[in-house]
């Protein structure tokens, strides 16, 4: 089995852009183009929230205001958490641009995986913006900083599915 940068075991049925280039055609794009689509939703979402929070405002006298950063913080979290730890291991962005995430590791993506993804997806962005799209032209399978150091891989789903029952059909002939 292949390693990657930091010694962990990468899983043998990782598609390769020369084997499968219809998985990462247009992955960058389609990436951004769903972080946008996300970044609506959740302005939506934590708008709700302000409202209610304003109105809880004038029941308490403001103190329902000190609770806003936090419902921010864990509305993002929480988001990221339910959608890509889903079944669908997209979010709603994510869906509607045919993108997927993909464990690169032998671990099962769940809820926490997604979480911890979405946290060091927002530290990497606070600290190096715009440097975690450049290093995705660098690497073989698109993938951003966040990505390697989770173990996740972002792929098109459409192809991904044909993909996967290609390998599960040569394996069963092994």
């Amino acid at each position: 089995m292949p390693t990657d940068f930091i010694g962990r075991i990468l899983r043998d049925d990782l598609p390769n852009p020369d084997n499968a280039p219809e998985l990462f055609d247009g992955i960058l794009t389609r990436r951004v183009i769903a972080f946008f689509i996300d970044c609506v939703i959740m302005f939506v979402i934590i708008l709700a929230v302000t409202v209610i929070a304003s109105i809880l405002a004038f029941i308490t006298l403001g103190l329902a205001w000190l609770t806003l950063p936090l419902i921010v913080a864990l509305t993002f979290v929480a988001y990221y958490a339910v959608t890509l730890g889903s079944s669908s291991r997209a979010t709603l962005g994510m869906r509607a641009t045919d993108i997927v995430m993909t464990p690169t590791r032998d671990t099962t993506l769940d809820g926490w995986m997604a979480m911890i993804h979405v946290v060091v997806f927002w530290i990497s962005c606070s600290l190096l913006t715009p440097f975690i799209l450049l290093i995705a032209l660098f690497t073989p399978r698109r993938q951003l900083l966040h990505d390697m150091v989770v173990g996740t891989l972002m792929v098109r789903r459409s192809p991904m599915v044909r993909h996967w029952h290609a390998y599960a059909g040569s394996s069963d002939a092994a």
